[in-house]
């Protein structure tokens, strides 16, 4: 038999206690039937039965509806000013207007006592007119420049005159001047067309950029001196107004010097090589750097004729960057010169892009001339009992007799093994030591970046585990992470690389512009290394 019991609890709101609330109804399994009501009451009904198998999660859905139901019992306190912020503006703007009114008035009393021959009314009149303006320039007018909506300043308009333009405007001022001299009321009405004409084309110009978004779509890993396809989408939010003679540009840039801290390495005497001082420790210098602007994205423009309203379309654009490095956008420009071609109207779209641009990996001279050499030495290195056959040799006293080739030995008349790769060995490190400034010359370092960047790609898609390491970069297996730091690298002081490996059974591939006898025996016996001057092993 069950036996149910149905129990109410009316809490006034003055009353509610959260915490009696629930401890008073959560040990006891409940099953709650409704959390209602329309008085500011708080009325809970519920029915309490005999321990059921479900008891224990009816009991949590409780505990957590009578939680919920108590916090909102609570009143919530709600601003007493939602617009604090706008009231603000509008009393600094009415102050600022009133400031400027008094001021104004102030000085044309100051005028008429002047005129009175008042000297000191004059005198103190016009100074409260020059006090009260600068006032209120200096504290009201920041004020409201800080609080312009960022994205309306950073969409902002650039306009360039054309030549068409400026014929135009020397042909309306020669006719101004003329209607001025003879009076002649043709010429002025001449003069009023012209000019209707220029505001006609503002504000067409700035209609058809208005209802324009941008977007740019690029792709994740790019290379050097590898074309690449970029799409622009560019889309017409108006419903009635369509958009003509529209292009993207790209954003104008600006040289600019600053000052910056560098690491740098301090030795005595100065005179003479870093391996012949006396002393050498880590420092810093203040330089005076001439920041070049940063490299472009989009080199040319890209014309759309028309767009319908409503409509999207999207262009794709080639592009091919000469060198590694970063590229960037922090935004795009839509320019027109519709209606008339009187102005070229820019409007400037808050789009920032990035592309990291990888070193070239084709294969370059230098990178065939060592590619042979070094696989070769790896392969030796590597060389033992796998599957992969390597090579068929003459029997040693420790060979296995299974792995005896005996056609090779009915052949040759002497005794032959089959010796074999060890495929769970054939791990490779890739050592990149970066150089200290003015080390090697800018060219052979650029080559030197581009032959880790070809030797990283290689053997990232041959069958090896390969491994990354380089000055400022964790060791790593990713070999985009390894080409992205490739990217960006420039030549710097820092602890030589060889500290920082640790012992393991890799094979080393190092290239570097340290000397050989530099690296630790253990190293050198496990590695190959390849002189950034002259991508030999050394």
């Amino acid at each position: 038999m069950r036996v149910s019991q149905t129990t109410s609890i009316q809490l006034p709101d003055s009353q509610v206690d959260e915490i009696s609330v629930y401890q008073s109804l959560a040990p006891a399994p409940v099953k709650l039937s409704s959390v209602t009501s329309p008085r500011p009451s708080a009325v809970i009904c519920c029915q309490k039965h005999q321990p059921a198998a479900e008891n224990i999660l009816i009991s949590n859905v409780i505990n957590n509806t009578i939680s919920e139901r108590t916090q909102t019992l609570q009143p919530a306190t709600a601003p007493r000013f939602p617009r604090l912020a706008l009231s603000q503006i509008w009393v600094r703007f009415l102050l600022a207007i009133f400031g400027l009114m008094l001021a104004f008035g102030a000085a044309l009393f100051s005028t008429i006592l002047g005129e009175s021959g008042n000297l000191w009314g004059t005198i103190v009149l016009a100074s409260a007119a020059l006090l009260l303006a600068t006032f209120v320039g200096l504290t009201t007018v920041p004020y409201l420049a800080r609080r312009v909506v960022a994205s309306r300043v950073r969409e902002a308009m650039d306009y360039d005159v054309t030549r068409a333009g400026l014929i135009y405007i020397l042909i309306s001022v020669v006719i101004g001047i003329a209607a001025i001299n003879t009076g002649n009321n043709l010429l002025y009405v001449v003069v009023a067309a012209l000019l209707s004409a220029i505001l006609v084309s503002g504000i067409a110009s700035a209609l058809v950029l208005r209802s324009l978004e941008l977007d740019v779509h690029l792709p994740e890993h790019v290379f050097a001196a590898r074309p690449m396809l970029a799409r622009l989408l560019l889309r017409n939010t108006s419903s009635w107004l369509p958009s003509f003679s529209v292009r993207v540009v790209p954003a104008k840039r600006k040289n600019k010097d600053r000052w910056r801290w560098e690491a740098y390495t301090l030795g005595f005497p100065r005179n003479r090589a870093p391996q012949d001082q006396w002393f050498r420790l880590p420092d810093r210098r203040l330089r005076r750097v001439h920041e070049e602007a940063e490299k472009p994205i989009l080199q040319e423009s890209v014309y759309f004729p028309f767009l319908a309203p409503a409509q999207e379309l999207r262009a794709d654009l080639e592009l091919s960057f000469p060198a590694r490095g970063r590229y960037c956008e922090k935004n795009f420009g839509l320019a027109t010169r519709f209606p008339f071609s009187f102005l070229t109207k820019t409007r400037r779209i808050n789009l920032a892009r990035e592309v990291i641009v990888f070193p070239v990996v084709e294969p370059a001279e230098q990178f065939l001339a060592v590619l042979p050499m070094v696989t070769g030495e790896f392969e030796t290195f590597v060389s033992g009992r796998g599957h992969d056959l390597y090579r068929i040799r003459e029997y040693m006293p420790d060979d296995s007799a299974r792995h005896v080739d005996w056609k090779a030995t009915a052949r040759t008349g002497s005794l032959k093994v089959r010796e074999f790769s060890r495929e769970d060995e054939r791990k490779l490190r890739i050592v990149f030591d970066n150089p200290a400034p003015g080390v090697l010359q800018p060219a052979v370092y650029e080559r030197a970046v581009c032959l880790a960047a070809s030797l990283g790609w290689h053997f990232d898609h041959e069958d090896v585990e390969v491994s990354f390491v380089a000055p400022g970069l964790e060791p790593t297996e990713d070999v985009f992470t390894f080409l992205r730091y490739l990217a960006l690298v420039e030549p710097q002081e820092a602890t030589p690389v060889f500290s920082r490996l640790r012992a393991s059974e890799d094979y080393n591939l190092i290239v570097t512009a340290r000397d050989a006898a530099d690296m630790p025996a253990a190293l050198a016996a496990r590695s190959y290394v390849i002189s950034l001057g002259t991508g030999r092993k050394a």
